[in-house]
């Protein structure tokens, strides 16, 4: 990983530097002047999320709008598709008769209760604000203003343009440690000499030793920094008087004997050579224990061969002193040498000169400090003129790469812009970023084709620390919307930490959307300042927050300060509460809420984790974790209700919260909506923060032990507490659908992200029927272990009663198939921006994050993405992982989860009246005719697709002169008999032909005896009673048996009906025959059958062309998501066939029957086609 510089350089390149990055802050605010009211407004514009048809959108909305003037406010409908300033323009209209007089541009609707306005020039279902109310199914209630009656006390003013120094007084301001004071380390020897001859004097000896004195206290404030030129001057000093020496030379610390430092130059995260180490030596003190190697080191390149980004990096370690007997780490004994600490700074300055001048840096982490000298010569190493700034973009992932996809890559790489999204990865494939090849790579960037902004964000990786490079991609992103760059700060401003220098591009673009957006300037603070934290880093983040601060204006900076104070008496307060014991913690958390309330007499404060909520008070507050219900200073506005934790690092809630809104956001630009519950959670600063708490929700655990201890093992617990809650039919089913809706994507989202440690208690259930989860503390796969077990072993947690809330009840039901289409849409819709997700994560990988410290952790992720995979073959493996999070018998463990193929399915009420299930039609004889002659003519060999024997049954009716001819199966001859011995009891019957036999059924010997004895059997039932040859034909319906028309029909008995879900697809020479649903099948004795599908491709004379899935058990609705394939088929040979598909229920102690099938000529389908459910009950 490659680092940055965090010292402070002394001399005159610090004060280039410093100039430099002070005329960067004051062009700013040139730039955005405090009158312009567009880049000015003071006050927060509600986020917009566009959706997909949204201003096309064909939904009306109720809105209640608060007039001044008005006692109640003015409430109509209106479409979502209506921008903002139509509304404006309809709330008018109550208000003034001619509208042609007043300026609708002057007017804003505000958000009751939040200090944010809608966006006059979006439409209005756009504002995030608007889809929550519709998600919530809340009342839309906004409040007409004019811009001169809104509070703008967030605005900048002209004072911000007069501070010339505010920069720096903020910086002195902000912290108290090293770099704040090291500037003052120069004037110290001018010091030391006035006191020196004012001293001298009186009294030589003590004078100096005063003066050493001084000095001394003036290094231990100072961090205790002690300089080459101190040490010399004191040295001076004391040979000026014969002070006498200090007798504690070349004494170990730290448990160490001696110490040796490992050079080596950077470039891109990789060495430019070995790294080379230097000599060991010990320690002397003066005022401190120095380690002086007084060394120079040689690295064997030369400084044109040296990439003008390069970082040098010095790492200190220490040889531990055997013969001390203990070790400074009680819990490990240490052999080898000890890393101690390591400092990075670039060879280079901000102007492409070496540095050549002496530099104290700070080691991390253990902050033992350097002096090093550099004899750079001071020569400017200009760049290749690149003629002009270039307009294009950028992104990919490139992480992965092997060398031979590198090698390929880079040879061809001006053949790659036609697919301009690999500009990464060709870069990342450069052999070498050497001056004498910059020319090459940048005329490389001048020819590539545009991009999307989201595709530069990779180039902001430590893999690309070209400042060229780097200003280019900024330059790409500068078209993403405030809204987006907001859901991206987080990475943002990780990405801070690869710039080598202050003035940059990245820094430049951060500050100025800051300035332009109050929302991006609030999140941007809260972010640089929990990064202070960062021992490598924090300097950096310390001048960037220090410039946001100056340029922000003092409205903006009393505010943050106010929030800051309100976040540390918050931190106080939990911390307080979590330390003392169970019974005292109700007195204490009483006592130590007095200062809050102390706090808000004084103050009305915006809330850390939303800016446009104003809290003025708080009601009640509970214990661990501290939980506060705040009032709204908004009248009109709803209590806010909030968590602070402490001792909890919320970082990584943050980024998986991010990661689901960001999938949140996809899902609703493509028309899919899945009611996601999107929470807010902000880290505040190390170990603790605040979390928004969603209301009128409970945990799973809590609603299943409302049934009792076993309530984790029922069924209905869940569908029964959302019916508590929505008592009529039309509320349930409202909640049943939200619930549908966002459970499929918490099982998407949960899986991508790896999110482990699932539990009911971490699962939430809200009254509207929304899902969702909390408290991210594993994901990317680190599953929480049991011993050698992993607690989750499900891919992600779909219980059976979640299952028992999406059917409707036990048995599976198509809304079962809606959730699978749902998630199987969800999941194909993020694995196409993969590299997006891998991008984001890959920056957030130096934010300390326990789970996410290397590129291996994002294999995860990549893999649970499968992008290498076609749309079809992921939905088929996702509802591969339904079936096996549902069938998952270890997560019991975790959350009592019942296995699918237990549950009990009850069969559907037969019909009272004996029917022939193969045709529903009925017959008589003044419509038809009786029959006069019938018998077996002959039998034929059928494939429906399984391979059987179909019988030619001749009739004759009276009126009529010729035959005609139909065909029934054995199955339907017996199923005949069924019911004639069903309808009549006491008649005996003609014995019916057995149906057993010994070997295969299906074959021409057996068929020839059955045409025999069926033939006798008829034979038999027509001169039988008269009454039972009438009856059979008119009451049993013998007349459907015999006169339907002639065709294929079933083998076996059974209701055939239903309808199939199919895809159909041809690509490279092979069809592709997606089996997704069935639905609504029937069965003869109303149990649910063991469907499965079976397919051919007609002609077939020699049955090659069977293909068929998996066998689905106990359901009518069966869903499969399988591919059956056809290779080697031409598209003209195709549109010659026809595709057989047939519908059968597997038994185990009898032959498998038919359930219904379709017949569909290829030759109507352009071969890339959905089919939606098609009536399987015809053949």
């Amino acid at each position: 990983m490659a680092v940055s510089m965090e010292s402070l350089v002394q001399g005159p390149q610090m004060e280039l530097f410093k100039k430099n990055f002070f005329f960067l802050v004051n062009r700013l605010k040139i730039n955005f002047p405090y009158t312009n009211h567009y880049t000015n407004p003071g006050y927060l514009l509600s986020p917009v999320t566009v959706q997909r048809n949204i201003c096309g959108e064909n939904a009306s909305v109720k809105i209640s709008i608060e007039i001044e003037g008005f006692q109640l406010p003015v409430t109509f409908t209106c479409d979502v598709s209506s921008t903002v300033e139509i509304v404006i323009m309809q709330a008018l209209c109550w208000v003034h008769d001619d509208l042609n007089q007043v300026d609708v541009g002057s007017y804003v609707l505000k958000v009751c209760g939040q200090e944010e306005v809608l966006q006059n020039n979006h439409c209005l279902g756009s504002h995030e604000h608007i889809q929550n109310c519709r998600k919530w199914d809340t009342e839309i209630k906004l409040q007409l203003l004019t811009f001169s009656s809104m509070c703008q006390n967030l605005a900048r003013t002209v004072s911000v343009y007069l501070i010339t120094d505010s920069l720096l007084v903020i910086w002195l301001n902000m912290n108290n440690s090293f770099s704040d004071f090291i500037s003052e380390i120069d004037p110290l020897n001018s010091t030391y000499l006035c006191l020196f001859y004012f001293l001298f004097l009186k009294n030589q000896h003590r004078a100096v030793d005063q003066v050493i004195k001084a000095v001394r206290k003036i290094c231990s404030a100072l961090d205790g920094v002690e300089t080459l030129a101190i040490t010399e001057s004191v040295k001076k000093l004391k040979r000026a008087v014969n002070l006498p020496r200090s007798k504690s030379a070349n004494v170990s610390i730290f448990y160490y004997e001696k110490y040796y430092l490992i050079c080596s130059l950077s470039y891109n995260g990789k060495d430019l050579f070995k790294p080379i180490q230097s000599k060991k030596v010990g320690t002397y003190k003066n005022f401190f224990y120095l380690i002086k190697w007084d060394e120079l080191i040689i690295f064997p390149i030369q400084i044109s061969q040296l990439p003008l980004e390069c970082l040098l990096h010095l790492t200190l370690f220490g040889i531990l002193n055997q013969s001390s007997g203990s070790s400074p780490d009680s819990n490990k004994q240490r052999k080898g040498p000890e890393a101690l600490g390591k400092v990075s700074l670039p060879l280079f300055d901000f102007k492409r000169v070496g540095n050549s001048d002496s530099a104290t840096q700070i080691l991390w982490p253990r902050k033992p400090k350097i002096f090093a000298i550099w004899p750079f010569t001071g020569k400017s190493l200009l760049t290749p003129d690149l003629g002009h700034r270039y307009n294009l973009s950028s992104q990919t992932v490139s992480a992965l790469l092997s060398k031979e996809d590198k090698a390929f890559l880079w040879e061809k790489r001006y053949y790659c812009f036609k697919h301009p999204n690999c500009l990464p990865k060709v870069l990342a494939s450069a052999p070498n970023w050497k001056r004498v090849n910059l020319a090459k790579t940048y005329s490389l960037l001048q020819e590539w084709p545009p991009l999307h902004p989201l595709t530069a964000l990779e180039l902001l990786d430590s893999k690309f620390a070209d400042q060229e490079v780097r200003s280019l991609a900024v330059t790409w992103i500068e078209a993403i919307s405030d809204d987006e760059l907001t859901d991206l700060l987080p990475q943002f401003v990780q990405a801070l930490k690869y710039e080598i220098y202050l003035n940059s591009s990245l820094v430049r673009f951060l500050l100025s959307r800051a300035l332009g957006n109050i929302q991006i300037a609030h999140n941007l603070y809260w972010l640089l300042r929990d990064a202070l934290h960062d021992a490598q880093f924090g300097a950096r983040y310390e001048h960037v927050l220090g410039a946001l601060l100056s340029v922000g204006g003092k409205g903006l900076r009393e505010e943050l300060l106010k929030q800051t104070k309100l976040v540390q008496l918050l931190g106080g307060v939990a911390e307080k509460v979590r330390q003392a014991s169970g019974s005292a913690r109700q007195v204490v958390l009483q006592r130590s809420m007095e200062r809050v309330q102390s706090f808000f007499l004084k103050n009305k404060c915006r809330l850390p984790l939303n800016p446009s909520l104003v809290s003025c008070s708080f009601f009640s507050s509970n214990a661990v974790p501290l939980k506060v219900t705040m009032v709204n200073a908004d009248p009109m506005g709803e209590e806010i209700n909030v968590m602070f934790k402490v001792g909890e690092d919320l970082r990584q809630d943050m980024l998986a919260l991010q990661m689901i809104k960001i999938m949140d956001k996809i899902w609703l630009k493509e028309g899919l909506d899945l009611r996601m519950v999107i929470f807010k959670c902000l880290s505040t600063g190390r170990d603790r923060g605040m979390v928004e708490l969603v209301p009128a929700s409970d945990t799973l655990r809590k609603i299943q032990v409302e049934y009792g201890v076993t309530g984790s093992f029922k069924d209905k617990p869940l569908a029964e507490w959302l019916r508590k809650y929505n008592p009529s039919e039309e509320e349930y089913e409202k909640a049943s659908e939200n619930f549908i809706y966002s459970c499929a994507g918490c099982c998407v989202a949960t899986y991508v992200l790896g999110i482990c440690d699932r539990h009911n208690d971490n699962i939430m259930l809200r009254s509207t029927g929304h899902m969702f989860h909390i408290d991210f503390g594993k994901f990317l796969g680190h599953a929480q272990m049991f011993g050698s077990f992993k607690r989750d072993r499900a891919p992600f947690v779909l219980t059976s009663d979640m299952a028992y809330v999406i059917n409707g009840g036990e048995k599976p039901t198509i809304r079962f198939q809606l959730f699978v289409d749902l998630c199987c849409q969800a999941y194909n819709l993020i694995r196409k921006q993969t590299n997006l997700f891998l991008n984001l994560l890959s920056l957030m990988i130096p934010s300390g994050l326990p789970e996410l410290t290397s590129i291996q952790d994002l294999k995860y992720v990549r893999d649970a993405l499968q992008p290498q995979t076609t749309d079809a073959e992921a939905t088929i493996f996702f509802t591969r992982l339904i079936e096996s999070s549902l069938g998952s018998i270890a997560t019991k463990f975790n959350f009592f989860i019942h296995n699918l193929a237990q549950l009990r399915f009850s069969g559907l009420p037969s019909n009272d009246e004996p029917i022939l299930s193969f045709s529903p039609k009925t017959y008589s004889f003044r419509q038809d005719g009786r029959i006069k002659e019938v018998s077996v003519f002959t039998y034929h060999k059928k494939y429906n697709p399984d391979k059987h024997y179909i019988y030619v049954v001749r009739i004759l009716r009276e009126g009529q002169l010729e035959p005609s001819f139909v065909f029934r199966t054995f199955d339907e001859f017996q199923e005949l008999h069924n019911k004639l011995s069903i309808i009549f009891p006491l008649w005996k019957l003609p014995g019916f032909p057995n149906r057993m036999v010994l070997g295969r059924t299906h074959i021409k010997d057996v068929a020839a005896k059955r045409k025999i004895e069926l033939n006798s059997y008829l034979q038999s039932l027509m001169s039988a009673s008269t009454d039972v040859a009438e009856v059979t034909q008119e009451k049993i319906k013998m007349s459907i048996f015999l006169f339907s028309d002639a065709g294929p029909f079933s083998p076996t008995p059974g209701q055939i009906g239903g309808a199939v879900k199919l895809s159909v697809s041809y690509r490279n020479g092979t069809l592709f025959i997606m089996v997704m649903h069935i639905k609504d099948l029937v069965t003869e004795d109303g149990a649910d059958p063991n469907p499965y599908v079976k397919t051919y491709l007609l002609p077939d004379t020699h049955k090659t062309s069977k293909r068929k899935t998996k066998i689905s058990r106990k359901t009518r609705n069966p869903t499969f998501n399988e591919m059956l394939v056809y290779s080697g088929y031409s598209k003209e040979t195709l549109r010659q066939r026809e595709l057989q598909l047939s519908v059968l229920s597997a038994e185990s102690l009898r032959e498998n029957f038919f359930l219904g099938g379709i017949t569909l000529p290829l030759k109507d389908f352009n071969l890339r086609t959905l089919l939606s459910f098609l009536s399987s009950s015809t053949y």
